[in-house]
């Protein structure tokens, strides 16, 4: 309960709004939030096969070629601890 402190505060204020409007970091589609998590933990496609299903299954969904249904969104969630704000966001999907 210093000045110092006040000033502090009213600093930290200012430059957190100053970033929320010119340097806003935009949450990560469920797609990267996946692959920076794999990147985390060292693991490969092939570690995903349990929590998404099959090879072909896990390929689909790194490249966007197919959705995450609610249940690969509960146990990535579970299992790899990714947010579950992240894996529910929107993303779109390849089409070729």
């Amino acid at each position: 309960n210093t000045s110092q402190m006040d000033e502090l505060e009213v600093l930290t204020t200012l430059v957190e709004a100053y970033e929320e409007q010119y340097y806003k970091i935009e949450a990560p589609d469920p797609i990267q939030a996946i692959k920076f998590r794999m990147e985390q933990e060292g693991l490969k496609q092939k570690d995903l096969v349990a929590i998404v299903g099959s090879k072909s299954r896990v390929s689909e969904i790194l490249n966007k070629k197919r959705k995450l249904t609610i249940e690969m969104i509960r146990n990535l969630h579970t299992q790899l601890h990714i947010p579950i704000e992240s894996l529910f966001l929107d993303y779109k999907i390849n089409c070729t």
